[in-house]
């Protein structure tokens, strides 16, 4: 075992019970699998929320499955919040504090007292006001705690045998709208409905950004090719108008995580969780 994992196996089984915020993800399937591995006792809890796509809901619950994870599904209206809604550059940490909230209200409601998220190391050099929220609840991050980054997350994740060791990254879908856009439920309808078209079009990761009536799609660059293929293009390009889009652009940087974030100055990246 890798000095990393040992680490990880000593901070889970410094407890009892642990509770785990699950996406279903990369990150938090390889935590829960190690967390029932080192722990009596895991409960795997699904926060779904206005910004989260039907298909990783269903992924979610088909992971856990998969795992053979004690699971719960909670609902969490993130759109009843004003503060939420105004989208500022600390929708984030009030989005979180929220999620955080409610897994917390239900882990304590089943006995389970530590709460943990799938946060990893590479996850620090981005701007995360959410993580302000975890520290706050008191929710842990084993994965930082062990320094282990994506790129090992998913290697020993194969090693594992786990599906999702090479799944594409998630992130909610109000990051493809730009801050001080107010949120809707028809905005996050249009950027679901139109990374669906993504992926059903054969495109395996890619994001729709929402600038109004305009869809920028960030594809990775060995797809971009793709696009001029006439066919492609004009199918891809029909779907999307569909899902509510009036015009659709491509950018040719490509798909770039958390693009949404550069009008921020690195010193204000969040360090500590």
């Amino acid at each position: 075992m890798s000095d990393k994992l040992q680490v990880l196996a000593r901070t889970i089984k410094k407890y009892e019970k642990i509770a785990i915020a699950f996406s279903g993800g990369v990150d938090s399937s390889f935590l829960s699998a190690m967390a029932k591995k080192h722990c009596p006792s895991v409960l795997a809890i699904t926060v779904t929320s206005e910004f989260q796509s039907q298909k990783e809901a269903d992924n979610a619950v088909s992971m856990a499955r998969a795992l053979s994870l004690c699971h719960l599904t909670v609902h969490a209206r993130v759109l009843d919040d004003p503060k939420i809604v105004e989208n500022t550059r600390d929708r984030c940490y009030f989005c979180k504090k929220a999620l955080f909230s409610l897994l917390k209200t239900t882990a304590l409601a089943h006995g389970f007292h530590t709460i943990a998220h799938g946060a990893n190391l590479d996850d620090l050099n981005d701007y995360r006001p959410g993580f302000r929220a975890a520290r706050e609840m008191g929710v842990i991050a084993p994965l930082i705690e062990a320094e282990l980054t994506k790129a090992e997350i998913r290697t020993f994740s194969r090693d594992l045998g786990l599906g999702t060791w090479d799944m594409p990254s998630q992130s909610c879908l109000a990051t493809r709208i730009p801050y001080g856009d107010k949120l809707s439920k028809d905005k996050l309808a249009m950027v679901e409905n139109g990374e669906n078209v993504l992926f059903d079009l054969g495109f395996r990761s890619g994001r729709i950004r929402c600038h109004g009536e305009v869809a920028r799609i960030e594809l990775a660059p060995k797809d971009l090719d793709l696009l001029l293929e006439e066919k492609m293009r004009r199918a891809l390009v029909g779907k999307i108008k569909q899902a509510g889009f009036k015009y659709v652009s491509a950018d040719l940087e490509g798909y770039v995580r958390g693009s949404m974030n550069r009008s921020f100055h690195n010193s204000e990246i969040v360090k500590d969780i």
